[in-house]
């Protein structure tokens, strides 16, 4: 049984974000064609886009999937934060792949994160974060308006990151 800290498990797939959070949207295109789509598809739920964008990852699974225990640590040294998550929903379709990871407890923030995929008509391949979180510990409630600066500022990296592996398969 996890112990997931937020209510609203899966708002990131089905919407609307629920309200009392700091929500961020990020969506940028990161190749063109099926190859690009599934080169991209494969680095986010193989953890490598994470990996590529310098974060620490351990998952115990192999590939994104319903219950795998995620930690994830950025930063550098004593700067470093470790946070725990578990994957709670996946999307492997024709067109559409990705993930989303929810807080557990113990966690710095409180709330869910998405990472998706998908290929256009047009042949586009987007990448798509979206979040809702809220501090959860006192020092996230105390760095107040960077953490959703920073969060931004690490979805962007993600972004490049895909890009680059995208264009390289």
């Amino acid at each position: 049984m996890s112990a997931l800290s937020y209510p609203e498990v899966g708002a990131t797939r089905l919407g609307p974000l629920p309200d009392g959070y700091h929500h961020l949207h990020h969506r940028v295109a990161v190749g063109r064609g099926r190859a690009a789509f599934e080169s991209a598809g494969a680095a986010v739920t193989d953890w490598s886009m994470h990996r590529t964008a310098g974060t620490r990852i351990r998952a115990s699974t192999v590939r994104a999937e319903a219950g795998t225990a995620v930690r994830v640590a950025i930063g550098l040294g004593p700067l470093r934060f470790t946070a725990l998550c578990e994957v709670i929903w996946t999307a492997y379709d024709r067109e559409r792949i990705g993930f989303a990871y929810g807080t557990l407890s113990r966690h710095p923030e409180c709330g869910e994160e998405s990472f998706v995929v998908e290929l256009a008509d047009d042949g586009t391949v987007w990448f798509t974060v979206l979040a809702f979180s809220r501090p959860a510990c006192w020092y996230t409630r105390l760095a107040g308006p960077l953490v959703p600066f920073a969060q931004r500022l690490y979805a962007r990296r993600l972004g490049s990151a895909l890009r680059r592996i995208a264009s390289a398969g």
